[in-house]
């Protein structure tokens, strides 16, 4: 049975309070295991929040556990990859003002952001897994490349998942931008003419020569096309369109298959942490201001990826007296149980915990 520790936050709590309890929970994580070497490359897996966004972990909340690291002698870094969908975070350079526009720089906080997958998400590697839906999947280089994990998630509802935590964090947040439209699509992509600039990049990449230019449009032959999503995270231009025909339970079940990739090699060199402040219906992925659905209820921290998403799920239900996430996205008849029950059958953790309160 896996280990949660857990401190409650009150809404509105002042951000040193946060940061001292943030603190807190890594030093007694490392009390208990300590996964961290000299020199290690230690990726500190975060979603910056779109622009204009409020409810994204801040910077602030994290400092005293960035210096708890460093003076760990590792090599701290925040980082993500790009979206799949167009916004600030598309590619590497808009991804990187969008962080420190929300106080990610490396003045404010004295390390560096890296954006995993690279400028046009082409930096990645494939990693053999053994999944129900995938044999291998796409892991973004500079993630899989470090020593150690560390997740710091914001635990929302989702439009599509019904829960955003770690292992949406993980799975989702780790992938490249072809690895992302592989878990939301079970259809193949479609050039837009309208949009096509006839630049011939699609044509370039594509790893199975799917794509011709033809009448100066390009064109995908569904005969040959496999869904790589190579042309999508290409095109620079919007003309090819992203799939989004999957289920949620085909979603989540890829999604928990991409986590298992991202820590494959890490599962003695990781740490999890769900920030459950400001808790809203929608994930920092939409570009405003949501307001919180539910009063604050704390941090939790644990070296099981799947008992801290069940810990919290627990604890809202708790709070709420209610199964809090179902009862919200109701009107979708969405059920965030598909991503921890996948995720614990394919080994990533597991649903039984022991809570510590701190």
């Amino acid at each position: 049975m896996s280990q949660v520790w857990f401190t409650p936050v009150n809404n509105n709590e002042v951000k040193a309070k946060i940061q001292n309890k943030a603190l807190n929970l890594l030093q007694t994580g490392l009390a208990e295991k300590n996964i961290l070497d000299s020199d290690d490359f230690t990726a500190l897996k975060i979603h910056f929040g779109e622009r204009k966004n409020t409810g994204y972990i801040k910077p602030e909340y994290l400092q005293g556990l960035v210096d708890e690291l460093k003076a760990n002698q590792v090599k701290p870094f925040y980082t993500d990859t790009n979206t799949l969908y167009k916004g600030q975070r598309a590619n590497s350079i808009d991804h990187l003002n969008q962080a420190y526009e929300h106080g990610f720089s490396r003045e404010q906080t004295g390390i560096p952001v890296i954006i995993a997958d690279g400028l046009l998400s082409k930096n990645f590697s494939k990693v053999e897994i053994e999944g129900k839906h995938f044999a291998e999947v796409n892991i973004a280089n500079d993630i899989l490349h470090s020593d150690v994990l560390i997740g710091l998630s914001h635990v929302t509802g989702h439009l599509a998942t019904c829960l955003g935590a770690t292992i949406k964090n993980i799975g989702m947040g780790c992938a490249s931008r072809s690895g992302k439209q592989l878990q939301h699509a079970d259809v193949l992509p479609a050039v837009s003419k309208g949009r096509c600039t006839t630049c011939g990049q699609c044509v370039e990449w594509c790893p199975v020569n799917a794509i011709e230019i033809i009448n100066q449009k390009a064109e995908i032959d569904p005969e040959i096309c496999y869904g790589c999503a190579e042309c999508i995270a290409t095109c620079r231009f919007g003309a090819i369109s992203v799939s989004w025909g999957g289920t949620s339970e085909a979603l989540q079940e890829k999604m928990a298959e991409y986590a298992l990739g991202a820590i494959k090699d890490k599962k003695d060199k990781s740490l999890y942490f769900n920030f459950l402040i400001k808790i809203t219906k929608d994930c920092d992925c939409q570009g405003k201001a949501q307001e919180r659905e539910i009063d604050d209820i704390g941090i939790l921290v644990s070296f099981d990826p799947v008992a801290v998403d069940q810990a919290t799920i627990d604890l809202l239900n708790q709070k709420a007296n209610s199964d809090f996430l179902k009862e919200l996205w109701s009107e979708s008849n969405l059920d965030y149980r598909t991503q921890l029950q996948h995720a614990e059958n394919l080994g990533l953790g597991g649903r039984e915990y022991e809570l510590i309160e701190l």
